[in-house]
């Protein structure tokens, strides 16, 4: 018998099995100049072949985006054959206000939107519903669901919420806006993946049974992404620090780094037993194509 080497018992790559029924979706933003919205929608001209599930499109503080959001979405209904998914949010607008929204993507043929309480004007100000408004994203949920049988999908923070007293606490948030009739939750990008499985366990302890997608941002910028981070509450591992240190001035290996660190990261998720990605695209298609492509999501017609 031939003895085995190191190299016939070394463990397969991450790769090496390819994936299956993965279902992705794809975040942008409104676009604030023309040259954006160029940059835009040759985005979702490239990743449109992908066939992703729906792509959503982002409210900004306040709603201080809300003709550009309207104008996004539309353009997807009327342009593209995509699932369009409109952000919303209930800061600085009385419940009336955000009902006529609502009712206004009803009648353009929205059907799903993102529930979300939402961040005040000023960067840091602290939350304060608006004395006519909806509460918070329970309550908005709860008011979506009479005006009309929107798919509704709320965010989930792996790491908690930067305002949540404590980890229950962020988990007894997530379970009211279930319960109030959210049909799915995405989670605020995550850079360890442990985290998220951690933060599952507690999710089904609690009883919520609905899908929790996780949230993926490639890292397209590593200083940006640390001083983010460091707002909202996400963890930046130190091999992370590690792999980008020096690529400040070196966007071409700072991309590749970027695109495989996260096709890794979501081929654990894999395993672990997760089929739904949802990712942040910064209005970019180079990256999350890339990381697609790694998991076999491929334009039709390609090789999987």
């Amino acid at each position: 018998m031939t003895e085995k080497t190191n190299e016939d018992v070394r463990p397969p790559s991450l790769f090496a099995v390819g994936a299956k029924d993965i279902e992705v979706s794809f975040e942008f933003f409104p676009p604030k100049s023309e040259k954006m919205e160029e940059a835009l929608w040759a985005s979702i001209a490239r990743l449109a072949p992908l066939h992703p599930a729906m792509v959503s499109v982002t409210y900004g503080a306040g709603g201080s985006t809300r003709e550009r959001t309207h104008a996004t979405i539309s353009r997807l209904l009327t342009e593209t054959d995509l699932v369009p998914a409109a952000h919303l949010t209930c800061v600085a607008a009385s419940r009336g206000e955000v009902d006529d929204i609502a009712r206004e993507y009803w009648d353009m043929g929205v059907r799903h939107i993102v529930a979300l309480r939402g961040d005040m004007p000023t960067i840091g100000q602290s939350y304060a519903p608006h004395p006519g408004g909806y509460v918070n994203a329970a309550d908005l949920v709860t008011g979506l669901k009479k005006i009309g049988n929107f798919q509704l999908s709320v965010a989930a923070y792996p790491e908690g919420h930067p305002d949540s007293a404590s980890p229950e606490a962020d988990i007894d948030n997530l379970k009211r806006k279930i319960d109030a009739g959210a049909d799915q939750a995405i989670t605020q990008y995550f850079l360890d993946v442990d985290m998220y499985f951690r933060f599952m366990d507690r999710v089904l302890a609690a009883g919520i049974k609905v899908p929790v997608i996780p949230g993926i941002m490639p890292v397209t910028n590593f200083a940006q992404t640390r001083n983010f981070s460091a707002r909202c509450g996400t963890t930046v591992p130190k091999w992370l620090e590690s792999l980008f240190e020096g690529l400040d001035d070196r966007p071409e290996i700072r991309r590749h780094v970027a695109a495989t660190v996260a096709a890794e990261q979501c081929m654990r998720l894999y395993q672990g037993g997760v089929r739904k990605f949802h990712f942040y695209t910064l209005n970019r298609s180079e990256l999350t194509a890339t990381i697609c492509h790694f998991l076999g999501i491929r334009p039709t017609g390609e090789n999987q």
